[in-house]
């Protein structure tokens, strides 16, 4: 079992259609889901469609900033990573609480990277469902404003123990959700990280190797998530340095 328990840096977002979707989501969320642009290489300050709550308490999709930037904060953006917020944690962060509170949200993707550090070189991997459909992913948003009207809204990952995820990858990551879950989440009925965990899924995930040109966050097209051999000489080639290298394999999560 790898030793790598950092959360994911990088995830897909691309949904062909609602049968790409997982049955159980109300259909108009899943007609807009299923027309948003289709990225492949969603990195921290990237914009996602997620679904939330509205001013008037209906659920909507939402483009929101990939980083969750606190309603206190001075700056539309932070020098900690808040792409990823333990879900055990989260309830009495500083950072989170508020957001736990009063914001959850859901993320569906295609699948996420995550590295691979058996290998030497540690290789990434693309973290999928069997069965082709999007994941469902607990998350919190909120909402930051500034008194000359700049406006942003943001959200992060609920990470914590994960059976689904598998070997040689460690078992934590992602907290997923089953839409009827996900329904509940977004109404507000889990008040504390054990009852959300108690419902929590345990799809039947996939993990297979993909090129390290994912490192490189100018790239977002659908060859990124196409399987390749590590050891084929064409895989192993080195792609280019950008100055999110370190931080993108740097555990910093709140």
């Amino acid at each position: 079992m790898s030793s790598d328990a950092r959360p994911m840096r990088r995830f897909a977002q691309a949904i062909a259609d609602i049968e790409s979707l997982p049955a159980g989501l109300p259909i108009t969320l899943a007609r807009t889901l299923a027309t948003a642009p289709d990225h492949y290489n969603i990195a921290k300050g990237s914009v996602a469609t997620v679904l939330a709550r509205d001013h008037d308490g209906s659920i909507a999709v939402a483009d929101m900033v990939w980083g969750l930037v606190p309603r206190w904060s001075k700056e539309p953006a932070t020098s900690y990573t808040t792409v990823t917020a333990r879900l055990d944690r989260a309830p009495r962060s500083r950072i989170y609480a508020q957001a736990w509170a009063q914001r959850p949200c859901v993320l569906p993707m295609t699948g996420y990277y995550k590295w691979d550090r058996e290998r030497q070189p540690p290789w990434p991997l693309f973290v999928q469902r069997k069965d082709g459909l999007a994941l469902l992913a607990a998350g919190l948003w909120e909402h930051w404003e500034r008194e000359d009207g700049q406006q942003l809204d943001s959200f992060t990952v609920l990470t914590g123990p994960n059976h689904a995820i598998p070997s040689p990858l460690t078992p934590d990551g992602p907290i997923f959700i089953a839409p009827a879950t996900a329904l509940d989440w977004l109404s507000g009925a889990f008040k504390t990280p054990a009852a959300l965990s108690a419902r929590a899924s345990t799809p039947a995930l996939e993990a297979y190797p993909v090129s390290r040109a994912f490192r490189d966050p100018s790239r977002d097209d659908y060859t990124l998530l196409e399987p390749v051999d590590p050891d084929a000489p064409a895989a192993t080639a080195e792609p280019p340095q950008w100055d999110g290298d370190a931080w993108d394999e740097r555990d910093t999560d709140e």
